[in-house]
């Protein structure tokens, strides 16, 4: 009993001296955490604390980085691309990258840089490999440099320039990213690889230089938004508002963690036509060619809605070809010559000045007044032409019974006469979509009380007859256009609708600039005269076959050195002059050979009206007899056997039948019927899309996952790309059509 009373004793003993000992040690760690905690806090809300805090943000995060928002695009009026954004990819080397080894880059160095010579021939390999290895070693020299500023106590950060090295001369696509990151050490995760590729957008215009001046270019940092056309004028809905974000260095690897997402710009549908576009830039450049000229101008649009459908303003360049320069259908001030008759002629009807059967004397073209002559453009022949009415002066485009009429009318009193051109509404100041500076794009037509445009003796009768004042290609086509709507002038426009996510947010409509230009009787005259300078006048060679054309020619001197330089022509009109539905300006300057607005400008109008007639206006059997003359077979455009067939079946025509079914075909005409020959397609390889419509061959090809650029119209008669070649999706093929 006593020895079990000592052992208990002893126990208890043994407990007291481990609760002690365990009590201390709790004691000690608590102790131990209240002086971390103590020292943590101390750290977290000292200055030394906040310096620290500092240092580690700038080794594992960036903040504030901007994510550029994609500029909004720019379509035709039926949602056809001129222009939308594209990200292109910098391409640049982190050789402070955590994982990267030297050992491993020597190794695949060479690699590598053959790779990216075959892909970007811009350097050669050897020239790949010494950027990529000067790249390390300027690692490796400022890593010596801040271990001895270490010993020496002094901070020295990493440069930028050691550590980001740019390896590849232009930006990429997304396309050709994806291939490099399969090349040789840049395979691996990033932090080793230190492959960067550093987004930024830039602008593609999917149909090459349609329109290019109108729908205007950004700056190469297309962060600094427009720089003309539409571009400019809306960069402000465009451009989009741009995003935040930081990069945080998660277990080695950089992430980008979004604080704000940037909103894309707004979307702008055009009130162009890309049909209608090219046939305006071909007709025009066809006649410059043909003339030599110095530059030109063509617009067409819609009467009732002032949609612009077409417009082209094209300059020689230094090399002889002609391209998208000067906007010059709204900036080109000169004197209209002749296309100003008309107003001439509507400003003395409105007044009861004339009446079209009034007639005056014009002889042999030559009238002096003031000392100075008026001449008219037969003057030199010596012809007798005794006097012409109101009507036949308009129609051979008479200066001197222009000028008989403003005297007659307005002599005594010359402001009433620029009065009645402020009813028309010439002289209102309107902005266009095309951004423009200083006078451009507004008339310039003087008025006698005004002491900054000096008004002479002679200035009347001069601007009787389209001189002595400036007007922009875009204001005659606002008036002549302002005839073909019943005497409603509105303005000519290009941005239709703004769209926002899909949803239209703004719908535009013409401003109606004067909802009456002159009487009704003024105008029915007006207009009955027009159609009477093509049909019996200075525009014969307008005249169509298809549809009655109205308008007038203009011929005009080039003010240069206080003198004349050469000769700006033009026509402005409208078709079907029964029903108009169309209104075209066309101005050429200085064009070779003998200056005429009809032979030169009026042929273009009359290409471009014709044109639109066949493609926009359903014409009935009717209207289209057959030819007794020339009785010849279609020839079929390869590409769909389905819609051939269907084509064949209507017409009445034999169709063959393929071994096996095909829905790609060649055609080919024997003597029995259209034969079909299947057309071999290969996904890895390029199709041959020759002998093929635009659709068919655009389909394909974009099918095949390649970019298509095309020019001309037609049929495709070459490819850029072989047929039959090796497929590299993302590739761009230039197709031509004739």
């Amino acid at each position: 009993m006593m020895i079990m009373n000592e052992k208990n004793e002893q126990n208890k003993k043994v407990k007291k001296v481990a609760l002690a000992r365990y009590g201390l040690i709790v004691t000690f760690l608590l102790l131990f955490a209240v002086m971390i905690l103590f020292t943590a806090g101390r750290l977290a809300f000292s200055a030394e604390g906040k310096r620290w805090r500092e240092v580690g943000e700038k080794e594992t995060v960036i903040r504030d980085r901007v994510i550029l928002p994609e500029r909004g695009s720019i379509y035709t009026h039926d949602g056809r691309l001129l222009a939308t954004t594209e990200p292109l990819y910098s391409i640049y080397m982190d050789f402070w990258a955590d994982g990267m080894e030297k050992d491993t880059l020597y190794k695949y160095v060479g690699e590598l840089s053959l790779a990216l010579a075959k892909k970007f021939p811009s350097r050669t390999a050897s020239q790949y490999k010494s950027v990529i290895l000067n790249g390390w070693k300027m690692r490796e020299e400022e890593q010596r440099q801040i271990e001895e500023n270490k010993k020496r106590g002094i901070e020295k950060r990493v440069s930028i320039r050691s550590r980001y090295v740019k390896i590849l001369s232009n930006d990429i696509s997304y396309v050709d990213l994806k291939e490099v990151r399969t090349y040789p050490f840049w395979n691996q995760r990033s932090n080793r690889s230190g492959l960067i590729a550093e987004e930024r957008n830039a602008r593609k215009k999917p149909f090459g230089n349609l329109a290019t001046r109108t729908v205007g270019n950004v700056y190469r940092d297309v962060e600094k938004g427009g720089a003309s056309g539409l571009e400019l004028k809306y960069d402000s809905l465009l451009r989009g508002v741009q995003g935040v974000k930081f990069r945080q260095k998660i277990q080695g690897k950089w992430m980008d963690v979004v604080e704000k997402p940037a909103e894309a710009g707004w979307d702008i549908v055009t009130t162009l036509d890309a049909e209608i576009q090219d046939i305006t830039e071909r007709a025009l450049r066809d006649k410059l060619i043909e003339t030599e000229a110095e530059s030109g101008t063509a617009i067409i649009m819609e009467v009732k809605t002032g949609e612009i459908k077409g417009i082209a303003n094209l300059d020689r360049m230094s090399n002889g070809d002609y391209a998208e320069g000067n906007p010059n259908a709204f900036s080109y001030m000169n004197e209209p010559g002749s296309t100003f008759k008309t107003v001439t002629a509507m400003v003395a009807l409105d007044d009861g000045v004339i009446t079209p059967t009034d007639s005056f004397h014009v002889g042999n073209g030559l009238f002096q007044y003031n000392r100075r002559w008026v001449r008219d453009h037969y003057w030199r022949r010596g012809q007798d032409r005794g006097y012409l009415t109101v009507a036949e002066g308009l129609a051979v485009s008479s200066n001197v019974v222009m000028s008989k009429i403003a005297l007659k009318g307005y002599e005594d009193n010359p402001k009433k006469f620029v009065e009645g051109i402020d009813r028309i509404g010439l002289r209102k100041q309107l902005k266009w979509d095309v951004p423009l500076e200083g006078i451009e794009g507004t008339s310039s037509i003087r008025f006698p009380d005004d002491k900054n445009n000096y008004w002479s003796k002679t200035t009347l009768p001069w601007m009787s007859f389209g001189y002595e004042s400036q007007v922009p290609p875009i204001y005659m086509l606002m008036f002549y256009n302002g005839i073909a709507n019943g005497g409603k002038m509105i303005k000519p426009f290009i941005a239709k609708e703004f769209v926002k996510d899909g949803k239209v947010i703004q719908k535009m409509e013409a401003e109606v600039v004067n909802a009456k230009i002159c009487k009704p009787n003024t105008l029915q005259l007006i207009h009955e005269m027009l159609v009477g300078v093509v049909e019996e006048g200075t525009a014969k060679v307008v005249a169509s076959d298809y549809f009655q054309v109205a308008g007038k020619t203009g011929t005009a001197q080039i003010a240069s050195g206080g003198g004349y330089g050469g000769y700006y022509v033009s026509f402005s009109g409208y078709f079907p002059a029964e029903e108009p539905m169309y209104t075209i300006f066309v101005g050429i300057r200085k064009p070779k050979g003998v200056p005429s607005g009809g032979g030169m400008a009026g042929m273009v109008f009359k290409n471009i009206a014709e044109q639109t007639y066949i493609r926009k206006v359903q014409l009935t059997v009717d209207d289209c007899p057959v030819d007794s003359l020339l009785q010849k077979d279609p020839l079929l455009k390869n590409g769909n056997w389905d819609h051939n067939r269907k084509l064949l079946t209507l017409l009445g025509l034999p169709a063959g039948e393929t071994e096996e079914p095909a829905e790609w075909v060649k055609v080919k005409k024997d003597s029995i019927a259209y034969m079909p020959q299947p057309l071999s397609l290969n996904g890895s390889l390029v199709p041959d899309v020759r002998g093929m419509g635009a659709r068919d061959a655009l389909y394909l090809l974009e099918e095949a996952g390649l970019r298509v650029h095309l020019s001309g119209a037609g049929r495709v008669v070459s490819q850029s790309i072989t047929p039959g070649s090796r497929l590299v999706k993302g590739v761009t093929i230039a197709l031509t059509l004739k």
